[in-house]
């Protein structure tokens, strides 16, 4: 039986915007650990070696890849977040949506009082909802 279990992203040079952004998008969010490249090395100097952010009590890990590849983030997976205050969800929306693609416009549903769907300017897939 595995000790963790945590979701894993993985970027192509832009992980410290990604962290930085999604630190503002939500305030409670930290640091727990981060380790960028020296001068020729990996993915490039300052491009993050290894991150864990932790992001609403959810520990996330964040990494440069160094070799370019073919594939990137996909809706198939998504981080889906509850919260129990409409002004937080829409801040949230407002701020992972700019630069992004909406999937599912934020509005009411039969499974939710407010929900939204959309990949950030990353790609990273997001799943908003009021609780």
């Amino acid at each position: 039986m595995p000790s963790t279990m945590n979701p894993f992203l993985m970027f192509q040079g832009d992980a410290q915007a990604a962290i930085d952004h999604y630190l503002a998008v939500f305030p409670e969010g930290r640091i727990a650990e981060i380790s960028h490249y020296g001068p020729g090395e990996g993915a490039g100097e300052g491009k993050v070696v290894k991150a864990r952010i932790i992001l609403n009590g959810l520990e996330v890990m964040v990494i440069d890849s160094p070799p370019v590849h073919d594939f990137t983030f996909t809706p198939a997976t998504s981080l889906f977040v509850h919260f129990d205050q409409e002004a937080e969800l829409d801040r949230a929306f407002s701020m992972l949506g700019e630069g992004g693609l909406v999937l599912m416009p934020l509005d009411t549903y039969p499974f939710a009082r407010k929900y939204a769907w959309l990949n950030d300017r990353f790609g990273v897939s997001w799943q908003l909802s009021l609780s």
